[in-house]
């Protein structure tokens, strides 16, 4: 399924900004960075199924050229690129966006051609659809771990490296105490990673095809090469 790879989705959001725009929104950018504007996008901190967000503000005459050769594009429009992998369904994730940040996203979209502002949703879906560049490959190193699990595994590399260091010289009867306590303080980042709930009927169908696939594919295996097929 596109835009998908394990549990995470790729969302890649290009938006067109008038050119006597480009430098006041170049200002915006540098001022969410700043002291007072940072307020306005605390709430991405409490969005944990984010994995990254990444802004950048591209003008014509930033494009690149492969080659002398290469004609020289008519660009009318400075383009700001969105990048975001994140956890959840892409409504679940839009929705997250607008309740947590609705004056920062109109902040950092401000003025973009078209923009609805983030409330209410509903436009604010629209413009995103519209605007949305589908990511037809998409690889993920740890498909089954969220952006939580990854941390989690973080805590407990960190943690087990001190623990070999501090428990090197117990006795065994010493060492399993110390282990088991290890066990109670890390209990919260401890658990199986396991395929998200199907979130959509797209989803599920995807699903399904693949088990018929494998199915299917273990079927034939069984048959062995050049056995007729069974209808």
């Amino acid at each position: 399924m596109p835009n998908i790879a394990g549990k995470a989705y790729a969302m890649n959001v290009v938006t067109p900004i008038k050119p006597w725009m480009t430098l006041i929104n170049k200002f915006i950018f540098w001022l969410a960075g700043t002291r007072y504007f940072r307020k306005n996008l605390l709430g991405l901190q409490t969005l944990s199924l984010i994995h990254y967000a990444r802004w950048a503000i591209v003008r014509p005459r930033d494009f690149p050229r492969l080659s002398s050769d290469q004609p020289a594009e008519d660009i009318r429009y400075t383009y700001m690129f969105f990048f975001s992998n994140f956890n959840g369904s892409w409504a679940q994730y839009v929705d997250s966006f607008s309740s947590a940040i609705p004056y920062g996203l109109d902040l950092l979209w401000y003025r973009n051609v078209g923009w609805p502002k983030s409330v209410p949703t509903q436009p604010f879906h629209d413009y995103i659809t519209h605007n949305q560049v589908w990511t037809n490959h998409y690889y993920n190193a740890y498909p089954m771990a969220s952006s939580n699990d990854v941390k989690s595994a973080r805590v407990v590399k960190d943690r087990l490296r001190s623990f070999a260091a501090e428990t090197a010289d117990l006795a065994p009867e010493a060492f399993a105490n110390a282990y088991d306590q290890l066990l109670l303080e890390l209990q919260e980042h401890l658990g199986p990673m396991q395929p998200t709930p199907i979130v959509s009927l797209a989803a599920a169908a995807v699903y399904q095809r693949r088990l018929d696939e494998n199915q299917a594919r273990e079927h034939a295996t069984r048959r062995g090469p050049g056995a007729p097929a069974t209808v």
